[in-house]
């Protein structure tokens, strides 16, 4: 195996044979030290394969008098140190969203009130992951695929859980439909 800065001049001129054998040599180790940061090897090796591909998409900015090792966990620590960053960010937005949903809620009137409270108090009934797929699709607007995505689950899975929550929200607050009808006559200065 070629482990020298050769490999690296290799890889940046384009050389297949040689970015297979620096992905084949470090991809298990990066996977391994990727996993001590993220403790979940299925994104250690996402992380891992989305990082030698980027490396693989600009090798032709790849330094070319460094070590090869130290430069590969280096890069790798970074990456891993920005999704934990990033995903930090996320859950801190997601807070935001469902207590600024909250906040809004505590504005309106008393009767208004008493029904977002009740209609808080059925979503927070919903198991925790059905309940995070729901606010992400009602609170955070996002699509059917947006969550797939970010959750890493099928669209069809999606699909399931916000029919789920919709029924169970419909039978926990069936009692509160008048109030709801008269609230919507209101809004409309029907009523």
């Amino acid at each position: 195996m070629i482990f020298d800065n050769n490999l690296f001049e290799l890889v940046k001129n384009g050389d297949k044979k040689a970015f297979e054998t620096l992905f084949r040599s470090f991809y298990s180790h990066l996977c391994a030290y990727a996993n001590t940061f993220v403790h979940d090897i299925d994104e250690a090796e996402d992380l891992v394969q989305e990082f030698l591909f980027h490396i693989w998409q600009k090798r032709e900015e790849l330094p070319v008098d460094v070590s090869i090792r130290p430069y590969l966990f280096k890069a790798m620590h970074n990456t891993c140190l920005n999704f934990l960053k990033h995903q930090k960010v996320e859950e801190k937005r997601k807070e935001i969203s469902y207590k600024d949903y909250g906040e809004n809620l505590n504005n309106d009137n008393s009767e208004t009130n008493a029904l977002h409270d009740k209609i808080r108090q059925s979503i927070d009934k919903l198991p925790p992951e059905r309940r995070k797929i729901f606010i992400m699709h009602r609170y955070e607007n996002l699509k059917y695929k947006e969550i797939a995505e970010k959750l890493n689950i099928s669209i069809k899975t999606v699909e399931n859980q916000i029919g789920k929550a919709l029924a169970f929200l419909r039978e926990d607050l069936k009692n509160y439909l008048p109030l709801l009808f008269i609230l919507y006559l209101k809004f409309l200065k029907i009523f």
